[in-house]
């Protein structure tokens, strides 16, 4: 356990304060034993979609990224809560698997991937996970199938129940390492040019896409394209992207995302819902905006 963690160089917005207690697991065992003591905990993995406060969080995280463990056994691999998407990805590849191309240029790892059913380019988790092993706080260790994971778009079970995801198998198709190599080169291709480098601070997508529509277009009508709070900017190639430009705070992030929300609520009456998470609670006005987000 690491007392007062400094948490902003780990997560990808480059933004956060200390935190109370800090918890690095490298087994599903280790998890259970720290959830036991912790049960209130906050479970992250790559911190790769969470604004952790710049006020820091008084409570406990446990950060799976050191659960990354990976065993293939012929279509199938096997990977902890922490295997980054992008290693994961490439190995598939190694082992000429496909189905998990969309990965490629992902920042985040397996458990928040499957919480929140990530995807891209005709891809998604949902196609091609067979069952995840979750922490229940009631039950302890249990394997869900795909059903029992309920998943639709950007969302599973695992945000409606206080489920923590600690490994995941999948079961992929095998195929040709050319054609894998070429799905791949074009998932990379695409985010170079529409969306933010990984090295400009991000939290990627900060809306999620309401059914039917793009939130990228919304807010682009909108006009939210350059607007500016703090050390924070809404991406001038891309209206759902904020990017942090080195001094930026979580109350400049949220003010930021709180303009963005109300310009497409005046202009369509439409309330986009935040597909970053939060993580705070010692400053009032980023509680109250989160509360207005429904972050909280």
């Amino acid at each position: 356990m690491d007392i007062n963690f400094d948490i902003k160089n780990l997560t990808s917005f480059k933004i956060g304060g200390q935190i109370a207690r800090m918890y690095f697991p490298t087994s599903v065992e280790e998890f259970v034993e720290i959830k036991s003591k912790e049960p209130d905990a906050f479970v992250a993995g790559n911190l790769s979609n969470i604004l952790v406060s710049s006020d820091g969080y008084n409570g406990a995280v446990i950060c799976t990224k050191k659960m990354d463990n990976i065993s293939f056994n012929g279509n199938r691999v096997i990977a902890g809560a922490g295997v980054r998407g992008t290693k994961l990805s490439k190995l598939a590849l190694e082992n000429n698997l496909s189905g998990l191309e969309f990965m490629i240029a992902f920042p985040g790892s397996v458990g928040g991937e499957v919480f929140m059913n990530a995807g891209a380019h005709g891809q998604m988790i949902a196609d091609v996970l067979k069952t995840a092993k979750v922490f229940c706080p009631k039950k302890g260790i249990i394997s869900l199938s795909n059903e029992e994971l309920e998943f639709s778009y950007r969302t599973s079970i695992c945000q409606r129940k206080p489920y923590s995801v600690l490994e995941a198998e999948f079961e992929l198709t095998l195929s040709n390492k050319e054609a894998i190599q070429e799905k791949m080169n074009e998932n990379l291709s695409f985010r170079q040019n529409k969306q933010p480098a990984l090295t400009l601070p991000n939290c990627g997508s900060t809306f999620r896409n309401p059914q039917g529509d793009s939130a990228g277009r919304l807010l682009d009508e909108a006009g939210v394209k350059g607007m500016v709070s703090g050390g924070v900017r809404v991406w001038e190639n891309h209206a759902n992207f904020i990017i942090n430009d080195g001094n930026g705070t979580s109350l400049d992030v949220l003010r930021l995302m709180d303009k963005m929300y109300s310009k497409v609520k005046e202009k369509f009456n439409i309330e986009l819902k935040p597909e970053v998470r939060f993580l705070g609670g010692n400053n009032e006005e980023e509680v109250m905006i989160c509360k207005k987000l429904k972050m909280l």
